[in-house]
């Protein structure tokens, strides 16, 4: 099911100015698996995503991807590595087709030999997005956004793909579109860390999950073990 260790965040302190969000935080990402990053609004699960990604580095602690620290590597350069973000929100250029956002998603040197290609793999993933490919991205409904969004993020190859809060927003029809792509994306070789509100939905489809407090690890392991934990039934499931 899953290789060796992708990702390794070891004990990392994240400010934002004086104000600290994460503490001491941990998780590890072994190639191949999904990882759900769980907690409630606040808990700083998007800070450890904006880290991962080099936008918010930590004052203290490291995080390693593929064995190799990211400290001295710009956030514009960890989409070559093969890491990318589908942030919450989507984040579209709602002005632009929707082509023109997905090839906005291979403008670094390694991805643009094989914009066309991938191009395709998104519209035979999305066939929605190949209909509507000539029109705005903000005219499209919140369903078709995200599927713009992480289109995007496949553009550029990536090895690592996270997902922040994919299915906000969205009717209950399409928040089970947005988690069987990820369960297809997966069976086609993708590794995930996903981050998500809805505990049942992200369990179901990640192998393990790592619930996080107030910038702090509050409990990890596999989805099963996580799904049967009374207090997080209670905390989280309102069972």
């Amino acid at each position: 099911m899953s290789g060796g260790s992708l990702l390794e965040i070891s004990d990392i302190d994240v400010f934002y100015g004086d104000v600290q969000v994460l503490y001491g935080l941990g998780l590890e990402v072994r190639e191949g698996e999904i990882v759900a990053l769980l907690g409630s609004n606040g808990a700083g699960k998007t800070t450890t995503l904006r880290a991962i990604s080099g936008l918010r580095p930590p004052r203290r602690g490291e995080i390693r991807y593929r064995g190799e620290p990211l400290s001295a590597i710009p956030a514009a350069s960890r989409a070559e590595l093969g890491i990318s973000l589908v942030p919450e929100g989507r984040e579209l250029w709602p002005l632009l087709t929707v082509e023109e956002n997905l090839e906005l998603g291979a403008y670094g040197r390694a991805a643009r030999p094989g914009a066309a290609r991938n191009l395709e793999r998104v519209y035979a993933l999305f066939p929605r997005l190949k209909e509507r490919r000539r029109q705005a991205a903000g005219s499209l409904s919140g369903g078709e956004q995200q599927m713009c969004a992480i289109g995007r993020a496949l553009m550029s190859e990536p090895r690592l793909l996270m997902l922040d809060e994919p299915s906000l927003g969205l009717a209950p029809i399409l928040v089970d579109q947005v988690f069987e792509t990820i369960a297809r994306l997966h069976r086609d070789g993708m590794t995930i860390l996903l981050v998500e509100q809805n505990l049942r939905k992200a369990l179901e489809v990640a192998h393990r999950g790592t619930v996080i407090e107030t910038g702090r690890v509050k409990l990890t392991g596999s989805s099963r073990e996580l799904l049967a934990s009374e207090s997080i039934r209670a905390a989280y499931l309102g069972l």
